[in-house]
């Protein structure tokens, strides 16, 4: 038997196994709540068969049956297929390595889920990264569409991506539609280990698949160098599931797969889902920002060790313990002092780096953190200010000055290097040049391959060294000119060429 088919076989047995587990708890409730007040001994001279539950087990299979298709109807309309289109290398056997590399069109299938009516969607950022084109497909109805689309039959949608965040593989998508179905990422969340939950999305293509399983664990740090932990399911979960839903029964998202552990490719029953929690907070971030903001209290922390108490003789060999204050710094006002061990932030126990971490990363920065902590023997409350930890993207967005920065027939915003901006971008290749902020949104322009943080150089051998200048040189252009862009990506040098239009 392959390894496939015995897979499918264990699945079902396990599937079938807790059907009727389910099936025999429901039974006994029902029939405890339809007799509360009545204790009878049992009739001896009647004993006990299989078949004393057979009257009553169809129903409640029924009722549970009926429960999965209207929470199945209810949660797929509200999932997406997302389809990507790029360009990559050919993948070549191993007779093939002394050839050219080839490059051809690459197409790819994911999920999204949609947590805005007004077209915006949240899916996985490895789904979306580094495409050229991306489509979304929207599920239909039973009953069509207004517009007389036949039953079946999908509609699709150009989307563009209004921010991507690598470090929890998030990002969002707009497409421009309105009173589209929604699930909301706002329920407060109360997952327990063993709860019964479906993925839903598009696994190798097949759009609004439903697979169903429990929660196998609620905070599973699958990287120890990452502090983001995650919901880890049994639900099968295969390629093209990333970034659809996972819900709980009441139809609550508990989180968006993200990826799977595997030795043959398929699902082994180990999926991971990003909490929801962590979705809202980088949903709000990228809408409102296009990137997620992070806070920082002027804090050094590491994890205790029996070794490190020992040495310090601190009252407990386990936790996380601060390092170092940042003199003037915000745990500094608040009255934060080394060696002190943080017991819980904002409410969440602290127990590793990675779950202070996580704590920090989901603070709202307009409040300040709520830290207890053990000084000796004795537990203290402390307030921290939370402070705005800025990246390189918020010092460009600042320098940003829309009426100044748009180059309209490239449809991108750029600003020129500052000693400011210098410091944050660090050393560039060649001197000059002005970066790329961001693209305009809904203006038709030529597909000039630009993406934020590239550093434009020359425009066909002219060096461009201020914005002024590169307006300049597009304007002088005609439609149907050839166009060689010189940019700095990365840290290496390339060439975007393109027609003007």
């Amino acid at each position: 038997m392959s390894n496939a088919r015995a897979l499918d076989r264990v699945c079902c047995i396990r599937a079938l196994i807790l059907l009727l587990s389910l099936a025999a708890t429901l039974s006994f409730a029902q029939q405890a709540g339809d007799k509360p007040q009545t204790k009878k001994s049992p009739d001896k001279s009647k004993p006990l068969t299989a078949d004393s539950h057979s009257s009553d087990s169809p129903d409640i299979l029924r009722q549970m049956n009926s429960a999965l298709e209207e929470l199945a109807a209810r949660v797929s309309p509200a999932v997406v297929q997302i389809q990507t289109s790029g360009y990559g290398p050919l993948s070549e056997g191993d007779g093939d390595r002394g050839r050219t590399a080839l490059i051809v069109r690459q197409r790819a299938v994911g999920s999204g889920v949609i947590v805005d009516a007004n077209g915006y969607i949240m899916t996985n950022a490895h789904v979306v990264e580094r495409a050229q084109r991306i489509r979304v497909a929207l599920p239909m109805s039973s009953t069509g569409s207004p517009t007389n689309i036949p039953a079946g039959r999908r509609q699709l949608f150009d989307a563009k991506v209004l921010g991507i965040h690598k470090e929890s593989d998030l990002a969002l998508l707009k497409i421009e539609q309105t009173d589209l179905p929604t699930l909301s990422l706002e329920q407060p969340q109360n997952i327990r280990v063993g709860q019964m939950v479906l993925a839903v999305g598009s696994p190798e293509g097949l759009q609004s698949s439903v697979t169903m399983g429990v929660i196998s664990a609620v905070a599973r740090q699958a990287d120890p160098t990452k502090s983001l932990n995650y919901v880890q399911t049994d639900a099968p979960i295969n390629p093209g599931n990333s970034g659809g839903p996972l819900v709980d029964m009441s139809g609550h998202v508990v989180g968006i797969n993200t990826f799977i552990l595997s030795q043959s490719g398929g699902s082994e029953g180990l999926g991971f889902a990003i909490p929801a929690r962590v979705v809202n907070f980088v949903y709000h971030s990228l809408r409102k920002y296009g990137h997620v903001h992070h806070v920082e209290i002027g804090a050094g922390a590491q994890e205790i060790t029996p070794t490190l108490a020992d040495g310090l003789g601190l009252p407990q060999s386990w936790g996380v313990i601060v390092d170092d204050i940042t003199p003037d710094g915000p745990a500094a006002s608040a009255g934060v002092q080394v060696q002190d061990i943080i017991l819980t932030a904002d409410d969440r126990p602290i127990e590793t780096m990675s779950a202070l971490t996580a704590a920090t990363y989901l603070h709202n920065p307009d409040h300040p953190v709520k830290l207890e902590i053990l000084r000796g023997t004795e537990k203290k409350i402390l307030y921290v200010p939370a402070v705005e930890k800025h990246d390189q993207m918020d010092l460009l967005m600042d320098a940003t000055d829309p009426e100044k920065s748009l180059v309209t027939r490239l449809g991108v915003l750029v600003v020129d290097i500052t000693d400011q901006i210098r410091s944050a971008i660090g050393t560039v290749r060649i001197a000059g040049g002005v970066v790329v902020v961001g693209r305009a949104a809904n203006l038709i322009v030529s597909d000039s391959g630009l993406q934020t943080g590239d550093i434009i150089h020359a425009l066909n051998t002219k060096p461009i060294d201020s914005v002024e200048t590169l307006r300049r040189a597009v304007r002088a252009l005609k439609s149907g000119d050839a166009v060689v862009l010189q940019i700095e990506r990365d840290g290496g040098l390339q060439y975007l060429p393109f027609e003007m239009e």
